[in-house]
């Protein structure tokens, strides 16, 4: 039997697109974020991306979304549990009323251990997280970097004097009116307009988000306060996460911990390039309070946030997440 030279390549072609649609990925992971392209942060995703693509041979893809493509700020629990995506960073959710509280909060940390810490807090509030069909899976990187901004210097971050500062949650918000401000919602696309237009005189915001966002343009007066610990978490849809098998579920897991451990060092260096470069060539300024001051601030707010923690968490995990805190002080 005689075989054209077309029949062979017709025959090699379907061959090639049966091999292709055999190796194409049996799940598919969205992995939504509000970071953009521009932030490292981004790259993290792409490094976890690739990840889980070679622990899991293929059979897991995670397609990521930047820029908040997927939803807003304040809506990751609806996302993930109306199958919008199916990793997405969890912000202040009441549903989640320990993890609310202290995700983000205020007390100096030794970021030496950082990843062992955010893994065991993330352990502690895996159970609150189940019970609305969350994984946490990895950290935001919130400890490093969540700073204060203004438009010009100002004499006391202690003493705001009646300013609009942007809030991201209700311990911002709490810290902002104890020192004489007043806190004002705007999600992080909406920032660099609101600073524009003069809707808020200073801004609290993570240091790559702002920089991602040249917000520098705007409000290029940083306080460099360091007071909190911060591990706004991305979790997965349980359902999801429990539909991989064993040996994917573990794959998915061990990405995310190589992950945090990749982006530390890539992240601290890109935060620092950032704000070295706004200060010597954007005209920005970057003034580091006293560690008197940083106490002092953390003081005046730890005392009534903590009322919160054991109201929200209960004693026993109220009490486990600050011993927490405490086994990583300076």
């Amino acid at each position: 039997m005689n075989f054209s030279w077309k029949t062979v390549l017709s025959a090699a072609g379907a061959i090639a697109a049966a091999t292709v649609a055999a190796q194409a990925a049996d799940t598919t992971i969205r992995l939504s974020t509000y970071v953009n392209e521009s932030d490292i942060r981004y790259d993290g995703f792409v490094h976890f991306a690739k990840l889980v693509e070679e622990k899991t041979g293929g059979s897991v893809e995670v397609q990521i979304f930047p820029s908040s493509t997927l939803h807003g700020w304040s809506e990751g629990v609806d996302a993930l549990q109306g199958g919008v995506s199916d990793i997405s960073w969890i912000s202040a959710d009441e549903r989640l009323p320990c993890y609310r509280v202290t995700s983000l909060y205020p007390v100096a940390i030794n970021l030496d251990n950082q990843v062992e810490m955010d893994a065991a807090y993330a352990d502690l509030i895996r159970d609150e997280s189940a019970n609305v069909g969350l994984v946490p899976l990895f950290n935001s990187n919130y400890s490093y970097d969540q700073e204060w901004w203004f438009e010009e210097p100002i004499a006391d971050l202690g003493d705001l004097q009646g300013k609009q500062v942007r809030s991201i949650g209700p311990l911002v918000s709490m810290m902002i009116e104890t020192w004489g401000g007043a806190p004002v919602f705007v999600a992080p696309k909406e920032v660099f307009q609101s600073a524009e237009r003069g809707v808020v005189d200073g801004i609290n915001m993570g240091v790559a988000t702002y920089s991602s966002w040249q917000l520098w343009t705007v409000m290029p007066y940083m306080v460099n306060a360091s007071l909190f610990y911060g591990n706004i978490q991305y979790m997965m849809n349980k359902s999801k996460f429990d539909s991989l098998t064993p040996d994917e579920q573990a794959a998915v897991t061990a990405a995310a911990r190589e992950t945090e451990e990749w982006l530390k060092p890539r992240y601290e260096d890109w935060v620092d390039q950032r704000v070295g470069n706004a200060v010597m060539k954007g005209g920005g300024a970057a003034v580091a309070i006293s560690e008197d001051k940083r106490m002092e601030l953390i003081d005046s707010v730890q005392g009534t946030w903590n009322e919160t923690v054991q109201e929200a968490c209960g004693a026993d995990l109220a009490n486990s997440v600050l011993a927490l805190f405490a086994e990583n002080a300076p």
